[in-house]
């Protein structure tokens, strides 16, 4: 059974690219395995491999015991017997008897195979888990082989690797066969081998590119100091030189923006500012909000918070589509960024000044003083400890101090405090808002005033999901100014008719009023609905409402296997809801 037992764990050695020294191992314990299996568990045995003979010795150890003492021939031995193999042998030693490879049969030789097959998966999983290992955090190519419920499955030669949904860039779908490169974010160890996860939205992959594309940054002359994306949308880098001869943002853009255009093509035209790192983190943060500019800063060190005063004109610029460039620069800089109008401000300070002279002994100067340190009204001087007003203009000690944080006190606990308001809604509540509800609150209101200005307020274009107010003065003025005319309309001719520049953005619109035209077709019967007897399938779970049935039918789902048969990312697409909510139909519907 074992001849040429030598050339085989060669070849298996060159093959399969395991250690010898494994393989061996590997036989060793399938023999014994194989052995206890004919004989018993209970049986002692040893397997080895003798690299002069080429082939596995076993013996099967014995206790010596008094003749006629044996109670269990399969371990034990009679002196006299054991004396036959070693003349120096004494009772209560044990022996080895040499047993014959041979004699175990077929299944005994099966049994070895398999124990074999297994140990050597375990020795291949572990050789491409500690490969891949080594190979974290370096971009990696593959074939898109297939789609598992969104999840992209990349064939990379000796294994698979997995491209989960978030770590996707928004609205690339590669083809199957496509070849696809990444950043190797992790490599798990899983019951069922290693498991590698692929990533194109990381920052670290876009950093990865720019060490690839960029000579300088690749031997550490330019640093990348910090990243911050909207995958597929919009990126910023933060980048300092070495090098006083070298310039660290024209390194990375390259001659004429060759390089960073190779960076861009390669993340399907995501845009990236390229930004000098500073020190002085006042000039980083206005540089992470280019293109807007900036009047002046407020800066709390404690608890890095950042009040940013821009232009009136500029404040849409500084806050970016949907808050994209002020999120962007407070994650490139780490900083919570409160970005205000110059007319906001004054609001701001006219209000702080009005509450903080309320308190006795406080005139204009003093509360101007207190605003600049961030204190916004009586109730937060009231909450703070002396300790903390100790060091602000005219409270060098911690006697004014106290006798400061004490008349604010008396002054709210009498409750005659005057809280100067527009509107009722202007409370105690409303003073301890965070930046983050204010910056929200700000651009609300700024996106109300652009619909009145350049939308009207009953525009019905609005309704269509991903519809701004200045997508909709586009449309409107090449003369479609209805959800119904927007539909009439060939898709390619929609998208090449309308002057603006995110082609994809109007793709998505055009798709989402089709949805809403369809659902009106269906509610007045002039398009086919969903079969009752359908409906009912659908409605097993309470997340298929009424409204989602509808929308089902204008997505073209007409029946449950119609949605078992597409991929998530599919029928987000197709349904133009929210991620979270289409994952939950979704879902729904699979598991009902």
């Amino acid at each position: 059974m074992f001849e040429e037992l030598t050339k085989v764990i060669e070849q298996f050695g060159r093959d399969k690219g395991i250690d010898r020294k494994m393989v061996v191992e590997a036989i060793e314990t399938a023999m014994v395995t194989a052995a206890k299996k004919k004989m018993g568990p209970h049986v002692e045995i040893e397997a080895h491999y003798s690299e002069e003979t080429g082939e596995i010795e076993m013996y099967q150890f014995k206790t010596v015991v008094e003749d006629g003492d044996v109670a269990d021939p399969d371990i034990e031995i009679e002196l006299a017997e054991a004396k036959k193999e070693d003349s120096e042998i004494e009772l209560g030693d044990s022996i080895g008897i040499k047993l014959d490879s041979a004699a175990f049969g077929r299944i005994a030789a099966q049994t070895a195979k398999q124990v074999i097959n297994q140990k050597i998966r375990d020795a291949e999983r572990e050789i491409i888990y500690s490969e891949f290992l080594a190979r974290k955090g370096e971009i990696i190519s593959g074939i898109v082989r297939r789609y598992e419920r969104g999840t992209i499955v990349v064939d990379l030669g000796k294994t698979e690797a997995f491209m989960p949904p978030k770590e996707q860039i928004p609205g690339e779908q590669p083809r199957i066969g496509d070849r696809i490169q990444a950043y190797l974010l992790d490599v798990l160890q899983t019951a069922k081998g290693p498991q590698i996860i692929l990533s194109r939205a990381t920052n670290l992959y876009l950093i990865k590119l720019f060490e690839m594309e960029v000579p300088e940054v690749y031997e550490g002359i330019v640093s990348i100091k910090s990243a911050a994306r909207d995958a597929g949308s919009r990126a910023k880098i933060a980048v300092s030189s070495k090098d006083k001869d070298v310039d660290p943002v024209g390194a990375c853009v390259g001659v004429r923006g060759a390089r960073v255009q190779n960076i861009v093509s390669e993340l399907k035209g995501e845009r990236i500012d390229i930004i000098p790192f500073n020190a002085d983190i006042a000039k980083f943060v206005c540089s992470a909000l280019s293109p807007a500019e900036v009047s002046k800063v407020k800066i709390d060190e404690s608890s890095k918070y950042m009040e940013v005063v821009v232009p009136d004109g500029q404040l849409s610029l500084a806050i970016g589509r949907r808050g994209q460039n002020v999120r962007l620069a407070a994650q490139l800089t780490g900083w919570k960024i409160d970005v205000v109008s110059e007319t906001d401000m004054t609001r701001r300070y006219d209000d702080a000044k009005f509450s903080l002279t309320q308190i006795t002994g406080i005139n204009e100067t003093i509360a101007t003083a207190l605003f600049q340190n961030g204190y916004r009204t009586i109730f937060e001087v009231a909450e703070a400890t002396p300790e903390d007003m100790v060091g602000i203009p005219g409270y060098d000690n911690i006697e004014s101090a106290t006798k400061l944080v004490e008349n604010a006190k008396e002054v709210v606990k009498s409750g005659k405090v005057i809280i100067k308001t527009e509107d009722e809604r202007f409370t105690v509540a409303t003073v301890k808002k965070t930046a983050d509800e204010l910056l929200r609150e700000e651009m609300q209101q700024l996106l109300e005033k652009e619909k009145e200005q350049l939308a009207g307020p009953e525009s019905e274009l609005l309704k269509v999901r991903g519809m701004g107010p200045s997508l909709v003065k586009a449309i409107t003025a090449k003369g479609v100014d209805s959800i119904e005319k927007l539909t009439t309309m060939p898709k390619d001719g929609f998208i090449a008719t309308v002057e603006w520049d995110n082609k994809e953005e109007l793709s998505h619109v055009y798709d989402n009023a089709i949805l809403i035209q369809n659902e009106r077709l269906i509610t007045e019967g002039k398009k086919e609905d969903i079969a009752d007897s359908e409906k009912e399938k659908f409605q097993k779970s309470i997340e298929v409402t009424k409204s989602v049935l509808l929308r089902l039918a204008a997505a073209g789902f007409m029946t449950v296997e119609t949605v078992a048969a597409v991929s998530l990312q599919e029928f987000t697409s197709k349904m133009g809801l929210e991620d979270s909510k289409a994952a939950e139909v979704y879902n729904a519907i699979i598991k009902g």
